[in-house]
């Protein structure tokens, strides 16, 4: 505290001393506007998806249109680095962690930072192979977090396994439609009842989403490589810590591009805030980040 108290002095001294006390005013009022922003960490790495270039674009478009403040950290050196996400340690100033992960393999530190935010009961939001975020191997201390997707989100607990998650090909795409008993939730606000997406249908049923989570989307595999069932593609959850959870399988770049994608995401990342879904739309985002990935499953 002391320290605090000090370096505030010394920063009102040098603007007094170099701009005046209107300056210092100046800055004092745009801090704290800045620190009553929601602040929303969004948490990349994927081998697959380009998550790295699209939610910076999404982070873009909360600070331009919706008084937002963010941070988008990424894996390092590229989205093949699956040993290191650096800046981890934001999380815990984060008001909302959106997490759009691959199985890395990250060190005990880093995944301490992601536990401390989890146990916060903070709201988390998951975009499609978080539902399998971490891949570590037999005999590792680590392990339990290749289910981090089931107990942060309510999804199945990593790839395969006995929940037998897994997609219908990646020659097939999904037809999506809002569940009519969801129709309502604020987070489907101004999201068509219908629309096509690019990515391949993943299947969670029939045990996950859990009890107590609600759907809002519903996905039918178009063109699938076996015999398919429709499968939620977005759900709410509420965790083990009391964090609002949101999720969704959806997330191939092309998804991205499409309005209702869009509105999904801003309404969601509202709603995990608590605030209001906003009242007037700002406008189809323009993103165009290509697939490109297509040999990894």
């Amino acid at each position: 505290m002391k320290t605090q108290r000090r370096d505030f002095l010394q920063q009102a001294a040098s603007l007094l001393a170099v701009g005046g006390l209107s300056t210092w005013t100046d800055s004092v009022a745009a801090s704290a506007s800045n620190a009553n922003k929601p602040y929303v960490v969004f948490v990349t790495g994927d081998h697959e998806y380009s998550s790295e270039e699209t939610m910076p674009l999404f982070a873009a478009e909360l600070e331009k249109n919706y008084g937002m403040r963010t941070t988008v950290l990424k894996s390092v050196p590229d989205y093949n680095g699956e040993k290191d996400i650096p800046g981890l340690e934001v999380l815990k100033e984060a008001d909302l962690a959106v997490f759009f992960l691959r199985w890395r393999l990250l060190p005990q530190e880093q995944l301490n930072h992601i536990e401390n935010y989890l146990k916060s009961g903070k709201p988390v939001m998951g975009f499609r192979t978080t539902t399998h975020a971490f891949n570590y191997p037999e005999g590792d201390d680590r392990r339990r977090w290749n289910a981090f997707g089931e107990f942060a989100f309510g999804s199945p607990p990593g790839w395969g396994g006995a929940a037998k998650h897994t997609h219908y090909g990646h020659n097939s795409t999904t037809d999506v439609t809002v569940i009519p008993e969801a129709a309502k939730h604020p987070i489907l606000t101004g999201v068509e009842p219908s629309f096509h997406a690019a990515s391949w249908l993943y299947r969670v049923k029939p045990d996950y989403p859990p009890k107590g989570a609600v759907p809002l989307l519903m996905g039918k595999a178009v063109n699938p490589d076996k015999e398919a069932t429709e499968n939620p593609v977005a759900w709410t959850w509420q965790n083990q810590w009391g964090g609002k959870a949101f999720l969704t399988t959806l997330g191939h770049p092309e998804d991205f591009r499409e309005e209702p994608v869009q509105r999904l995401v801003i309404n969601a990342i509202h709603w995990e805030l608590g605030q209001p879904v906003p009242k007037r739309w700002k406008g189809k985002m323009n993103i165009n980040v290509p697939y490109g990935h297509p040999k990894k499953s």
